[in-house]
C-alpha cells in the first residue's frame, strides 16, 4: 500500500502533463503518481511517463470510467485526483494531504469557488452551472459543501474502497460530493487558487450535454438517496393536480346534485390513489435506504480495520 497515490486522469492533455506532474513530485516527493490515459490520441501518456509517472491505461471512454479503474487497482494511506490540464495549483496538495492523514477526513474539497475561479474561467455558463449545482445539493442534502464540481481532491482509503462508481463521465464529481455526504463522512474544506487552462489546452466538459447529465444525476441520487423526500415531493404534485380537477366536480355536485364529468372524476381517483402509493412507496424505500447505511457502516468499519491490520504487520 502506497502512503500518498496521485491520481491524474487524462485525455488529450499532452501540453500540460509534464508540468502537472512535475509540480506534483515537488509538492509531494514521497507520493507515487499515478496518470491514467483515457484513450488520448496525442502524446500525453509518453510525456508521462517521461516526467516519471507510473502510466496506465483505460479504454472505456469517460472521466467515471477512469476514476473507477483508479480506485480498484490503487491501495494507499491518501489519494490526491487532481486534472492533468494545469488549473490546479499543486502547492496545496500537502494541506490536503495533512487533513486525511492526520485529522482523519474522507474528504477533502479543492475548493475553487471561494477564491479566483470565477474571475479566471472564460467560460460564463461554467460560473452558472458551479453555482446552481452547489445550491441545489446544498439545498436538498443539507450541506454546506463549498465546490461540488471541482477536480482537485484527497481521499481516505476507506472513502475510495466503499464508493460506489455510478456514473461514467464528469458527473462522477456530484456523485463522489452526494456519497461522502449522505454517508455522514468527514469532509474538510482548502480554498485553493484556480488558473484557466493554457492556451491551446482545451477543456472536455460540454456546458450543455454534460450539464443536463449533472442534473439528472442529481434527480437519481436524490431519489436513491432521500426517497422519503423524493417520493413525497412526487405524492404532493399527484395529489394537487388530482385537487385541482375534482374541486368543479364537488362544485357542480353540490349545486346540481349530479356528477356530470364521470371521466374527470375516475382520473382525479386514480391521481390521489398513485398519490397515496407514491407516499407509501416513499416509506417503505426510507427503511430499506436506512438500512443500506447500517450495512456501509459496517463495511466501512472492516475496512478501517484491514489498514489497522496492515500497519500492524
Amino acid at each position: 500500500m502506497d502512503k500518498i497515490a496521485v491520481l491524474i486522469p487524462c485525455y488529450n492533455e499532452e501540453k500540460t502533463i509534464a508540468k502537472v506532474v512535475a509540480d506534483t513530485k515537488k509538492a509531494l516527493p514521497e507520493a507515487v503518481v499515478y496518470v491514467y490515459d483515457n484513450n488520448s490520441t496525442d502524446s500525453t501518456a509518453a510525456l508521462a511517463t517521461a516526467a516519471g509517472a507510473v502510466v496506465r491505461y483505460e479504454y472505456m471512454q469517460g472521466k467515471g470510467n477512469v476514476i473507477r479503474r483508479m480506485f480498484r487497482e490503487i491501495d494507499a494511506q491518501c489519494y490526491v485526483m487532481v486534472d492533468g490540464d494545469d488549473t490546479y495549483p499543486m502547492e496545496y496538495a500537502p494541506e490536503m494531504v495533512e487533513k486525511v492523514l492526520l485529522h482523519h477526513a474522507d474528504m477533502v474539497v479543492g475548493d475553487r469557488l471561494s477564491s479566483t475561479y470565477f474571475t479566471e474561467n472564460k467560460r460564463p455558463f461554467h460560473n452558472l452551472g458551479n453555482s446552481l449545482v452547489r445550491g441545489t445539493i446544498n439545498r436538498l442534502f443539507g450541506c454546506e459543501i463549498k465546490d461540488i464540481m471541482t477536480g482537485f481532491r484527497a481521499f481516505s482509503y476507506g472513502f475510495v474502497k466503499t464508493f460506489p462508481v455510478l456514473s461514467k463521465g464528469f458527473e462522477i464529481e456530484t456523485e463522489m460530493t452526494i456519497h461522502a455526504v449522505f454517508n455522514n463522512m468527514q469532509i474538510e474544506n482548502v480554498i485553493v487558487d484556480y488558473r484557466d487552462r493554457p492556451e491551446g489546452s482545451e477543456s472536455k466538459l460540454n456546458t450543455y450535454s454534460d450539464g443536463i447529465r449533472v442534473i439528472g444525476t442529481i434527480g437519481k441520487l436524490y431519489k436513491d438517496y432521500k426517497p422519503f423526500g423524493f417520493f413525497s415531493l412526487l405524492a404532493l404534485i399527484l395529489a394537487v393536480i388530482a385537487t385541482v380537477f375534482f374541486i368543479p366536480i364537488l362544485v357542480d355536485f353540490i349545486r346540481t346534485g349530479v356528477v356530470d364529468k364521470f371521466p374527470t372524476l375516475f382520473v382525479c381517483c386514480f391521481v390521489m390513489l398513485a398519490a397515496v402509493q407514491a407516499f407509501f412507496s416513499g416509506m417503505i424505500l426510507s427503511n430499506m435506504a436506512l438500512k443500506n447505511r447500517r450495512d456501509f457502516e459496517l463495511r466501512l468499519n472492516m475496512i478501517q480495520g484491514k489498514i489497522k491490520n496492515d500497519d500492524v504487520d
